[in-house]
């Protein structure tokens, strides 16, 4: 079945980790063999033939670049500057990949529909990869005006927070209401009609941004603190108040989200019974609330900073998001559900934030 995954770190993997995205996962692995600087050498499930082979046409695919305060310990750039020149290295590669005809942003609602049919239409043996793209955490956005730049080139999407403290909005593991800057940034992603992406913002980000802001949200990739019991996840309070905003939220597959007392580099997903089930006990969570299964889909996440050590045991590529359909239908969903969950949905968001 045609799948979209709303969140993808695919710029983040190419640079950082080095790795070409090209080439089947196996070989990506292969080369890391022995490798020991990152916590997931050895370990990807995400390239773009891994996306071809699972049928996933279209992604979100992101830029980061966080800036740290002085006073902050969380990795990242010192200075905004920095941090925006770390994206428009990422937005290089993005072109790269067009120009090497692995993948086509995709911007407008024409693009959109052009895209969709040549994937569920054409018999084209190599199709690229569509992409959408985010900006995850805003404190790359030097000035706010720097937003419309970012527009310029594409970026249809942003989460204003990530980890902690941020230069507009505080996010994961951090408290505290935007100021007038993160308000101010609010009012310019509605005005150039970006989608404003939930996902990391504090609850008190959370609520304010609802209040803020009237365009178009979603949440990329985030699961259920119902579920699992962190500020990460959304309450249900939360999930139905993007429900009541049309919001599409998109289940991920990070583990420590799926399962409740996971012990980084610790645990592991067969000891802690972490399994594509799971994501649907999330999905399932989100449907009841909603009352429908209209407001959910996948945004894995697959490959941020992560791999199969911490991700579903019986996932070893992402194209192993085929098997999804068949849980869904175990689970008593019908074939429409299931069409909507694994690209529907985003479809539909889409349509409507782009019909004008």
């Amino acid at each position: 079945m045609f799948t979209i995954d709303a969140h993808l770190d695919l710029s983040m993997n190419a640079l950082e980790w080095n790795r070409d995205l090209r080439r089947p996962a196996s070989d990506i692995n292969a080369r890391e063999k022995g490798l020991t600087d990152k916590p997931d050498r050895g370990n990807a499930t995400v390239s773009l033939h891994e996306l071809r082979k699972g049928n996933i046409g279209l992604v979100v695919a992101t830029q980061i670049g966080r800036y740290v305060a002085p006073d902050n310990r969380l990795p990242g750039w010192h200075s905004p500057e920095q941090a925006w020149a770390q994206t428009q290295g990422q937005a290089a590669w993005y072109k790269a990949m067009e120009d090497d005809g692995e993948m086509v942003q995709i911007t407008n609602l024409s693009s959109l529909e052009a895209h969709v049919q040549l994937w569920q239409d054409n018999q084209l043996k190599k199709k690229p990869i569509g992409y959408v793209l985010s900006l995850e955490g805003a404190d790359s956005i030097v000035t706010v005006q720097h937003l419309e730049r970012a527009y310029n080139y594409g970026l249809r999407a942003i989460g204003p927070a990530h980890y902690g403290p941020g230069r507009y909005a505080n996010g994961t593991d951090a408290t505290g209401k935007m100021g007038p800057k993160g308000l101010e940034l609010l009012k310019e992603i509605e005005r150039l009609n970006v989608i404003l992406d939930a996902t990391h913002l504090c609850d008190d980000a959370f609520w304010q941004a609802l209040d803020n802001f009237n365009g178009h949200i979603w949440a990329s990739h985030n699961n259920c603190r119902a579920l699992v019991n962190h500020n990460r996840q959304f309450s249900d309070d939360m999930i139905k108040a993007l429900v009541d905003r049309g919001a599409v939220i998109g289940a991920a597959l990070d583990a420590w989200m799926m399962v409740p007392n996971w012990v980084r580099f610790k645990s592991t997903p067969k000891e802690m019974n972490c399994n594509l089930e799971v994501m649907i006990d999330h999905i399932d969570h989100i449907c009841e609330v909603a009352g429908n299964a209209l407001h959910v889909g996948i945004g894995s996440d697959l490959d941020g900073a992560f791999g199969r050590e911490q991700c579903p045991y019986d996932l070893e590529t992402i194209a192993d998001l085929q098997k999804v359909p068949a849980l869904l239908a175990k689970r008593g969903y019908s074939e429409q559900d299931i069409e909507n969950m694994m690209h529907g949905n985003w479809l539909r968001f889409l349509r409507k934030a782009w019909k004008n």
